[in-house]
């Protein structure tokens, strides 16, 4: 899908035009995201040339692997070309930094045990598993009022 974006400052009120030669799901979520207020809570990833709107409470994981920051949702993984320190200031506080290199949702989270070294390993509901560094494991007990 090609998108385009213009700005200008004439414009009293932002608008969307869309052309389409198909109503598509994927088309129709953008719409309802563009018409709502809550369109802060939605993250545009892509999957190939394919983009999607995701959720947050879709989303399990974001890690960063080979230089691209990978978003996981239970079946699927998609590519976000924002860089993890901007994704992680939109994120709602369902959502906390387990490492240098990942955001785990806290509501996607199956169990949490101890690790090598002082750290612990996280497991996810959709069965992604990482470890929480010893840098960042205050601030996740923080964030399950532990």
């Amino acid at each position: 899908m090609k998108v385009n974006l213009f700005v200008s400052r004439d414009i009293e009120e932002p608008y969307a035009d869309i052309h389409t030669n198909e109503l598509t799901d994927n088309i129709t979520k953008a719409m309802s995201i563009l018409e709502s207020d809550d369109s802060n809570e939605m993250l545009a990833v892509k999957r190939g040339s394919d983009i999607a709107l995701l959720e947050f409470s879709e989303i399990f994981m974001f890690r960063v692997e080979d230089k691209q920051v990978n978003v996981y949702t239970e079946n699927q993984e998609y590519i976000i070309k924002k860089p993890l320190y901007q994704v992680e200031e939109t994120l709602t506080s369902d959502f906390v930094r387990i490492s240098k290199t990942t955001i785990v949702n806290l509501k996607k989270i199956k169990r949490v045990a101890p690790s090598l070294k002082g750290m612990m390993f996280i497991e996810l509901k959709n069965g992604l598993k990482d470890n929480i560094s010893r840098k960042y494991l205050p601030e996740f007990k923080r964030a399950l009022d532990l």
